[in-house]
């Protein structure tokens, strides 16, 4: 296959006040430059994930912001078509971090090779990539899981909820229950993931909802949400309750400051854990992961489902629809067959 001369590319166009919109995005094309000892990888896959929201405002964090005008990235898995670097050879297919473009140049250092007859090359941005790893170390290390809890699951059938909750079942969970924003998405996790209980935070309080779903309470709470239903949590967990807190979607395109739960004085009451996550500090459990995951998804003991957008042109859209809750499952854009 011939490698193009140039590279199409979704820019952040403006950093975004409150909601982005398609305005957000900038299709554009630039030169295809070919360092010597690298990689050429035509994307086929590419991630559309909540974390990037906060990378398009120009505020300090955990992950540099993007810069406007320029090229955005996060997580792609693609086929490579040249290459000069031993181990890497042209058809291998690998996972790396420069999607938003339709052709990436890789140092071999940022690519690591996945194995398309084992799984669904998709698989590796989803349920065995970064959000099945972030399930699986925030059920188990940062919220210390353990046999005989009742777990709630906020976003429970978004990417990474959608993993927590089935792995809690496999471990022995006594009752797992998920939170969602469709009847849909409340009949998928019973029906087809085999949660034990679910709602729709639509439907009413969320503290009240959980409270009929938990009427013992719950032990543990991953949070994908944040805002009321951290609220909700808090007056659920029992004495020594553990909060792995993995995202605040809730409040990412907020404009002013979001209430803090009004209920913060069950954490001094009940002696709770509340633990923040990033899957960055984690990656010493991928191989445990993928050892262990990879098996139960072959074996469809483990579900997942995806949402996918076709066209790189349209990933400002498959993001905008991924933060309005439009998917179930892992949201991926779809770049070339």
């Amino acid at each position: 296959m011939s490698v193009p001369t140039t590279v199409r590319e979704i820019r952040l166009a403006a950093r975004p006040k409150g909601w982005p919109t398609e305005q957000t995005f900038e299709v554009a094309e630039a030169p295809l430059v070919v360092e010597p000892g690298r990689l050429v990888v035509r994307n086929l896959f590419m991630s559309v994930d909540p974390y990037m929201r906060g990378r398009m405002n120009d505020v300090k964090s955990y992950s540099a912001p993007f810069e406007v005008g320029k090229v955005m990235e996060g997580g792609a898995v693609g086929e490579v078509v040249q290459s000069d670097v031993e181990g890497f050879a042209v058809g291998d297919i690998v996972l790396h971090f420069a999607g938003w473009r339709d052709y990436a140049v890789i140092h071999p250092k940022q690519a690591v090779k996945v194995d398309p007859q084992a799984a669904p090359i998709s698989t590796y941005l989803g349920v065995l990539g970064m959000p099945g790893l972030t399930a699986y170390a925030g059920l188990l290390r940062s919220g210390e899981f353990k046999e005989g809890d009742t777990v709630f699951v906020s976003g429970a059938a978004g990417a990474v909820g959608q993993v927590v909750g089935q792995l809690a079942k496999l471990k022995g969970a006594k009752r797992v229950i998920g939170s969602a924003g469709t009847p849909d998405k409340v009949k998928y996790l019973t029906e087809e993931l085999g949660f034990d209980a679910a709602f729709n935070y639509k439907d009413g309080p969320v503290t009240e909802l959980l409270a009929q779903a938990a009427p013992d309470g719950i032990d543990l709470y991953f949070d994908n949400v944040g805002g009321d239903h951290l609220e909700a949590a808090l007056a659920s967990l029992t004495v020594h309750g553990r909060v792995a807190v993995c995202g605040m979607i809730s409040g990412y395109n907020a404009t002013e400051a979001t209430p803090a739960p009004r209920n913060l004085a069950q954490v001094i009451a009940k002696r709770l854990t509340i633990r923040g996550l990033l899957v960055g500090d984690h990656y010493d459990l991928q191989p445990q992961f993928v050892a262990e995951v990879a098996p139960l998804v072959a074996g469809g003991k483990l579900k997942y489902t995806e949402t996918v957008v076709d066209g790189l042109e349209n990933a400002g859209q498959a993001f905008l629809g991924m933060l309005r809750g439009e998917n179930t499952g892992k949201m991926l854009v779809k770049i070339a067959d």
